[in-house]
């Protein structure tokens, strides 16, 4: 065989081999997996498609779902229960994608972390993050308030102003009997809502909740008053409005009564981590999996995933945003914050506030 022809048989050689390993990179995860989360059950199947494309041997483990869903503080309870009075059992899942990052400080406190590295994490990441790797911000959850303009001059007549800030909603008594949010008890982004409601305006913001009669009800309820003109405000997560009214459109049906307030006093943003179970209490023992998927989820094509799932990306520069929402950074400068120390520190002492102030 001719020089020429050995050398472009190698060249073929060299492409196909670097085709075929592009092609391949995970391919070598193997094992099953199972991600305990919060996300919406739409998000969780568009998630699962992708990484079941990604990761071709990946195993999901939980009924041929890499997820098993349920809301955050509902996962929480569960977790307990399976870690034992002594929180030294084993848990039924290998990963935790849930909604506040308060629970990723407690579980790194109990020891059930494993800690992996995000290579450049300060460049990368314009959220914080555990700088021993315990946990990194996934998708960012944003806290506002939403209202009906078809139905602002029918309000105005009743002598009530739709509010323009998270003080107005609880603090103007003309919206007595007319606002609703999700319930911190069941819910860990309106737990981390209250959290920093309180860290603003104190105690005094779940007395005047109470006075105002909030209504303690799911998104999709609360969404639902707000149409019918049942509801004036609403206190909800931006992806809840933003993911109707795209599912709507989806449908060829324009949504013209709802819209979200960006409060004037600012938002609540909520860096929803990613956790890997420590290898000896997970439920797979499969560490280097997790890592893969944790460092995909991270990646630009993994944050695509969570934009198209109504949600922010945690990653610095990334300039897409949610179809109808607005710039990231924007969000950033408004966050209101929140103490997650605090939230973890006093959820016992928090969660009875509320209970006595507002749902006694």
């Amino acid at each position: 065989m001719a020089m020429k022809q050995i050398t472009a048989l190698l060249f073929a050689l060299a492409m196909l081999l670097s085709v075929g390993g592009a092609l391949a990179v995970n391919e070598d995860v193997e094992g099953e997996l199972v991600i305990y989360t919060s996300m919406y059950p739409e998000v969780i199947d568009m998630m699962d498609a992708a990484i079941k494309e990604e990761f071709p041997n990946l195993v999901p483990g939980n009924d041929g779902s890499f997820f098993f869903y349920n809301g955050t503080s509902k996962l929480i309870t569960k977790i307990y229960g399976e870690m034992g009075d002594n929180r030294d059992q084993a848990l039924g899942c290998d990963m935790f994608m849930v909604a506040e990052p308060a629970f990723s400080l407690e579980m790194k406190d109990y020891g059930y972390l494993h800690a992996f590295e995000v290579e450049n994490a300060a460049e990368r990441l314009r959220f914080a993050y555990d700088e021993e790797g315990y946990w990194y911000p996934v998708r960012v959850c944003n806290m506002v308030l939403a209202y009906n303009p078809e139905k602002v001059d029918s309000w105005a007549a009743k002598g009530i102003s739709i509010p323009k800030s998270f003080h107005d909603f609880a603090y103007d008594p003309a919206l007595k009997g007319y606002i609703s949010m999700s319930d911190p008890m069941t819910s860990g982004t309106a737990y981390a809502a209250v959290c920093s409601l309180l860290g603003t305006y104190g105690e005094e913001y779940l007395d005047k909740l109470s006075e105002n009669g909030v209504m303690r009800e799911s998104g999709s309820t609360a969404i639902a008053k707000l149409q019918s003109g049942e509801c004036a405000a609403i206190m909800i997560l931006e992806e809840s409005i933003l993911k109707f009214v795209a599912d709507e459109a989806a449908k060829g049906n324009e949504v013209t009564n709802l819209k979200v307030i960006y409060p004037e006093d600012g938002v609540i943003l909520i860096p929803s981590t990613v956790m890997i179970v420590a290898e000896e209490y997970s439920r797979d023992v499969n560490t280097e999996a997790c890592e893969a998927v944790a460092q995909w989820l991270l990646s630009e094509a993994g944050q695509q995933m969570i934009v198209n799932g109504f949600m922010h990306s945690t990653l610095a520069g990334f300039g897409e945003v949610p179809g109808g929402s607005i710039s990231t950074d924007e969000l950033i400068q408004k966050d209101m914050g929140v103490d997650w120390e605090k939230a973890y520190r006093n959820r016992e002492e928090i969660n009875t506030l509320w209970t006595q102030k507002v749902t006694r």
